[in-house]
């Protein structure tokens, strides 16, 4: 907050294209876009124009015991891309990572496995600021001073890796990474409800990157040992590793595909989980205590899913 008193915020008036505006009219390139969110520009005319028509039909609708048009398409049109046939919205990241964690711990639950509480990440991941993100994230900045209220989780080795001094290729290097992790899984894996990562690039890391080889193998050892992969694609998908998605270029599917950020390409809040057939029959009960009992308020929000349906137009005829 006293940072502010050196270097106030900039009073942006208006957005376009890659560029922001302020108040006097001096540019500045938005070469963040916008903490990650924007893919396509500000004040895309495609994306505008959906959100005027969605305008004109219904701007919310409560998600439960209520559907509609937007989130179905969007629904199907995920589904199609990633294989994963179930959509879960929440409203930004760090709800995804939540969901995420609570529907692996619950299906083991209602799978006859209670004990599988426990989740493994990477050394300095970051999936979000909540408390069960921030329990799955190593990033002391972020973390430290909220450490009594977490819950604690043993972290796995980092597979970012820079070439150098040990002789190392970055491929040798993540498969010993991938050793430690089978060692761990090994021991302690009947406690283990899931695996989470962020596929291929570590942001908050400093942008550390790893190779496609070390997904394929902890997909390998989460199958091999009984353990759920989430793959936290927030801030990585929609295109920005080459491919749409970046589990993509390992040639593996998670059992939680969490995404955010580009989604709506920077116009609303909106984040989904996607997941597999079996997890969603694991939840498929006349127990109502047997469902999922998550919610936001503007779950499946109709103005947010035809932004994202717009970016998934964009999309396809950019890639």
């Amino acid at each position: 907050m006293k940072h502010l008193e050196r270097t106030p915020p900039l009073p942006i008036a208006r957005g376009e294209g890659p560029w922001l505006i302020d108040c006097d009219g001096r540019r500045y390139l938005d070469a963040i876009s916008s903490w990650w969110v924007n893919l396509f520009g500000h004040a895309n005319p495609r994306i505008n124009a959906a959100l005027i028509d969605q305008l004109s039909r219904i701007e919310h609708v409560i998600l439960a015991g209520c559907t509609h048009a937007p989130v179905v398409e969007l629904s199907e049109r995920l589904g199609q891309l990633t294989g994963l046939g179930h959509a879960f919205y929440g409203s930004d990241g760090a709800s995804a990572t939540e969901i995420a964690l609570k529907m692996s711990f619950h299906f083991w639950r209602n799978s006859g496995q209670p004990e599988k509480t426990g989740f493994v990440s990477l050394q300095n991941g970051y999936h979000g600021e909540t408390l069960g993100a921030l329990s799955v994230t190593d990033v002391a900045l972020f973390k430290d001073t909220y450490a009594p209220l977490l819950r604690h989780k043993p972290p796995g080795d980092e597979p970012g890796f820079t070439p150098g001094g040990t002789g190392e290729s970055a491929e040798t290097y993540a498969l010993r990474a991938a050793a430690s992790l089978e060692a761990h899984l090994a021991a302690h894996a009947d406690t283990i409800a899931a695996v989470i990562l962020e596929p291929l690039v570590q942001g908050a890391a400093g942008m550390a990157m790893y190779p496609p080889i070390y997904l394929t193998r902890v997909r390998e050892l989460c199958d091999q040992y009984g353990v759920h992969l989430i793959a936290d694609e927030i801030a990585v998908g929609f295109g920005r590793t080459g491919s749409m998605f970046a589990c993509e270029q390992a040639g593996i599917q998670a059992d939680f595909l969490c995404l955010s950020k580009g989604l709506t390409g920077g116009y609303l809040p909106l984040s989904c989980v996607l997941t597999t057939d079996r997890v969603y029959q694991a939840f498929y009960d006349d127990a109502t205590a047997r469902g999922f009992l998550h919610s936001h308020s503007y779950t499946g929000n109709p103005l947010a899913c035809r932004a994202a349906l717009a970016v998934l137009d964009i999309s396809s005829r950019t890639m």
